[in-house]
């Protein structure tokens, strides 16, 4: 059969039958319900790996509403004939998303909540016909349906649709809440204390939790999904048999990603066994428990730009996923003194943190425990050994996609925090001509930012490329010129003239003035200056590096 990638497919149903590859997870069902006694089971994962389709697929194994044996047949929860024939589509279910409840303040997005409460009602609307619904759950039903509801409605929707389930069909209901978290990530983010954003969304979110999930008779158990376990929020406290498993937990921890098995199990699918090791150092990494796994998102998302070209290179599909900004908030932090941290983690090393995933988000930046659990949490880092227990553990960057959101932060952090004034004086030397004075200013630049690639040529590259940007000239970087390509070329059209950069990694601090000349000599022998028409000075300039020191040799030209 044609390999077929699923992207962006999170309806199991849909997946099943359109004939998509699909990695089967569906023991998970028999593993949870049959060897535990959780009422209330909390899944916390990063986002983009799986959560949403693992839900879909409980939905419709358990959905009374449903006939799903075809789409499970030939799946490993099939192979439990006497469990399938006991639970298989024989109890109601209350399968709510939150994934999309965000807006720019609280009222907005609390407008998206009761549009989703509302959409869900009209999904089951066959509840509000049966003579046998209580009239008064018939109101309250019909103003969920219809966005007029009061916040009291709101806060006891869940608990007032499972009670009519339990009314038509006899017996408990079965809920499932995806990405349960949200809306309070996005409220914590956008929070002041005079919107209380905040605070007013976790009191509504509190409100429907609670009231679903504590002492509730119509409840048969409950599967939740998120990015963090928010803990001292009373969100889950008095909840009975509630069990959380995250990131650091061995339960389940293969369930979420794609274990070395899987994947060649896809590759020799989908023919292309010969990206494994591509495949391997970009999207895996990740210890989940002991289980060490890759993001299914992004290599789903690579197979099928590999299905199209062979020759497909691998990009980073999970940078604009999660909210990113939170590693740019903490590397902005001067109280914590992370510089060294992120350095250690950006050039391949491991770090050794406290890590608890008992959070809030009010509370996240507090400390800096707190932020470096948040992106274990959020994967931005992981475990480095999988035997490691406890709450201190050595962490690292998982990939080298995760690599290049950390290295794309550092560029903005330098660009965000740079002294114009610095920059501008570093330009005046170059334009005078003063070698001395240019190697000290970048040396000084470099000082005040983070390094990364353990100082390769590429991170100088971009170092230098990301001092000359914002001055108001045209920068090119590494653009086909006469024989070869140079490092950088600006452009200061005004004045008609331009700068020539080639750059040099130096392995030992004596070699850097070597290098500086051959770096000069190639620009010529390159013939980089081809092109430039009309400028009437042309500056050339060899830089050498090594670590935080810069040298520069340069010369003038008059075409």
């Amino acid at each position: 059969m044609e390999f077929k990638a699923g992207v962006g497919k999170s309806d199991f149903a849909e997946l099943r039958k359109a004939r998509n590859y699909y990695v089967d997870k569906t023991s998970i069902i028999y593993e949870l319900v049959n060897n535990t006694d959780n009422a209330v089971t909390l899944f916390t994962r990063p986002r983009r790996f799986g959560k949403t389709l693992m839900m879909s697929m409980m939905e419709n194994f358990f959905n009374i509403m449903k006939d799903s044996r075809e789409i499970f047949d030939g799946l490993e929860i099939s192979k439990h004939q006497e469990f399938c024939e006991e639970w298989q589509n024989k109890y109601p279910v209350l399968f709510v998303s939150f994934k999309d409840v965000e807006s720019e303040d609280f009222d907005g997005a609390y407008q998206m909540l009761k549009t989703i409460i509302a959409d869900v009602c009209k999904k089951i609307a066959y509840i509000a016909y049966s003579e046998v619904i209580d009239e008064a759950d018939k109101q309250i039903f019909e103003r969920l349906k219809m966005q007029t509801a009061t916040e009291s409605d709101v806060q006891n929707s869940f608990k007032t649709i499972m009670r009519m389930m339990n009314v038509v069909h006899g017996k408990q209901t079965i809920l499932l809440i995806d990405e349960y978290d949200v809306p309070l990530a996005h409220a914590s983010e956008k929070s002041t204390a005079d919107n209380k954003y905040y605070s007013k969304m976790l009191n509504v979110i509190r409100g429907i939790m609670s009231t679903a999930l504590k002492d509730n008779e119509f409840l048969k158990f409950a599967v939740i999904t998120g990015c963090l376990r928010i803990a001292k929020e009373r969100i889950f406290t008095g909840t009975n048999n509630f069990v959380s498993y995250s990131v650091l937990d061995e339960d389940f921890s293969n369930y979420f990603g794609f274990t070395e098995s899987e994947i060649e199990a896809i590759l020799t699918a989908a023919d292309r066994r010969e990206k494994a090791a591509t495949i391997r150092e970009w999207y895996n990494g990740y210890i989940f428990g002991s289980s060490h796994v890759y993001c299914p998102w992004d290599v789903v998302n690579y197979l099928s730009a590999l299905k199209k070209r062979k020759d497909a290179v691998p990009k980073c599909y999970w940078k604009n996923t999660s909210h990113n900004g939170i590693l740019l908030s903490f590397v902005k932090r001067t109280d914590f003194k992370v510089k060294g941290k992120f350095e250690t983690l950006l050039n391949g090393g491991t770090i050794v943190q406290t890590i608890t995933d008992a959070l809030t988000y009010d509370t996240l930046h507090s400390s800096e425990d707190n932020l470096w659990s948040v992106l274990l949490m959020t994967g931005y880092i992981t475990k480095a050994d999988a035997a490691e227990e406890g709450e201190t553990v050595q962490v690292k960057i998982p990939n080298k996609e995760i690599a290049t959101i950390f290295e794309d932060t550092v560029v903005t952090l330098f660009k965000d925090t740079i002294d114009n004034s610095r920059q501008k004086s570093m330009m005046e030397f170059f334009w005078n001509n003063d070698e001395e004075g240019a190697g000290k200013a970048i040396s000084e630049l470099l000082w005040r930012t983070i390094s990364y690639n353990d100082y390769h040529e590429d991170y100088y590259h971009a170092f230098l490329a990301g001092a000359f940007v914002g001055l108001g000239y045209e920068v090119e970087s590494n653009k086909e010129k006469g024989l070869g390509r140079p490092d950088i070329i600006l452009k200061d059209e005004e004045n008609r003239r331009a700068l020539i950069v080639e750059s040099k990694k130096s392995p030992k601090e004596s070699d850097m003035d070597k290098l500086c000349l051959e770096a000069l000599k190639q620009i010529t022998t390159q013939k980089y200056a081809e092109g430039l028409y009309g400028y009437e000075q042309i500056f050339c300039y060899g830089i050498a590096f090594f670590q935080k020191q810069a040298k520069v040799k340069g010369k003038k030209i008059f075409p």
